[in-house]
């Protein structure tokens, strides 16, 4: 008898709301029983709930993470002809934030063990005009940040965190997003913490700019028709908060899921010739949002193991730097080559903290004979 192929999701969101889909459901139905649709009472919920998560004073929901970027350079008084510090191994909406908040982003390279911005390059990036560095925790790991943090001090900078990927990263027992100026969260549905669309926050232990981002998020207006700035639609809305505060109570246990199958993947694969396996801080807690080990002929391999019914992904292929989008800002091929090395190697395992052992032992040994051949 053929024994069957066991298909292996990289992603499967159905196993993850499953249980708690009833509960959710009936949050919805409160917003929806109240019509509370555009902000309201269901958002300020959730804010008080995920900036007691976080350890800060405050969360401003938003629209999603892109605006949470955004909004957090605007209302830190980032403008025109200023720069910003950020790596080139990320998502383009974080350079893209920077450029619509009219700055330059200026590209440092990234630590070559943890994938996250390379501290000792930052100094030699900073020139008159540059204002903030935006660390970005990649993948589910936090930077370097009391480094970045001495640097910014020193240098009268802002820091934002780019936390899209690190809903509950600790980092030397801190959360993710209590740390720098302000932090910045997507809640796109397939992160750690995911709504049931867009959503995005912004944490802070700063009334002020608490104050300023509820007025870039409302079209720049405190009162009702009068307008102090011009601002956007930022608003989070009312259903979204409402599945985040049903998910944010199994938030950790989740996170545990990701790092029990990190562990597993890690114990599979070690010592693997070809393989380089994630690396966790010894400075932090992994949430592997992202499971991202390295590999030479990685399009290849990828192609394989989707013949063996594994669905892996790749993040990111083309570092910002070297995206048509940014050919303006003048830099070349050779100039960052530790995220370029990693653009062409990186290869993203299944990971949601539903994995079952058997998925990763069939993941695993997939990887290997994609390997070996």
């Amino acid at each position: 008898m053929q024994s069957v192929k066991i298909q292996v999701p990289f992603l499967d969101l159905k196993a993850h709301h499953d249980p708690i889909r009833a509960e959710i459901m009936a949050a919805m139905a409160e917003v929806i029983d109240a019509n509370a649709f555009a902000g309201g009472k269901f958002v300020t919920k959730f804010e008080d709930e995920y900036a007691a998560f976080c350890g800060t004073k405050f969360c401003v929901g938003v629209g999603n993470g892109t605006d949470s970027l955004w909004f957090s350079l605007l209302a830190l008084g980032i403008k025109a002809g200023d720069e910003v510090i950020t790596p080139p191994m990320t998502f383009m909406a974080t350079a893209e934030a920077i450029t619509y908040a009219g700055a330059k982003p200026v590209f440092v390279d990234i630590d070559p063990k943890t994938f996250t911005i390379d501290v000792t390059k930052i100094e030699a990036a900073i020139t008159p005009r540059t204002k903030a560095i935006m660390p970005v925790h990649l993948f589910g790991q936090c930077a370097d940040m009391d480094p970045i943090l001495e640097i910014a001090t020193k240098h009268n900078l802002i820091v934002v965190e780019d936390a899209a990927q690190a809903q509950g990263t600790l980092y030397k027992g801190r959360k993710a997003g209590s740390i720098g100026h302000a932090g910045s969260f997507s809640f796109y549905p397939g992160k750690n913490l995911g709504a049931w669309g867009e959503a995005g926050a912004i944490t802070t232990n700063d009334p002020v700019l608490r104050e300023a981002l509820q007025m870039y998020r409302e079209h720049g207006q405190k009162k009702k028709y009068y307008h102090d700035v011009v601002g956007w639609n930022g608003r989070m809305d009312g259903l979204q908060a409402a599945v985040l505060s049903v998910k944010l109570k199994y938030l950790d246990k989740a996170n545990d899921g990701r790092r029990r199958a990190a562990a597993r993947y890690n114990q599979l694969l070690a010592g693997t010739a070809g393989v380089a396996l994630p690396i966790e801080a010894d400075y932090g807690r992994h949430i592997y949002h992202v499971y991202a080990v390295r590999v030479s002929n990685r399009d290849t391999v990828l192609k394989k193991l989707g013949e063996q019914g594994i669905s892996a992904g790749i993040h990111y292929p083309v570092p910002v730097h070297l995206q048509n989008a940014y050919a303006n800002l003048g830099y070349k091929r050779g100039d960052f080559p530790v995220s370029e090395a990693c653009g062409e190697t990186f290869l993203s395992l299944p990971m949601f903290p539903e994995l079952t052992d058997l998925q990763i032992e069939t993941v695993a040994s997939a990887l290997k004979s994609s390997l070996s051949h």
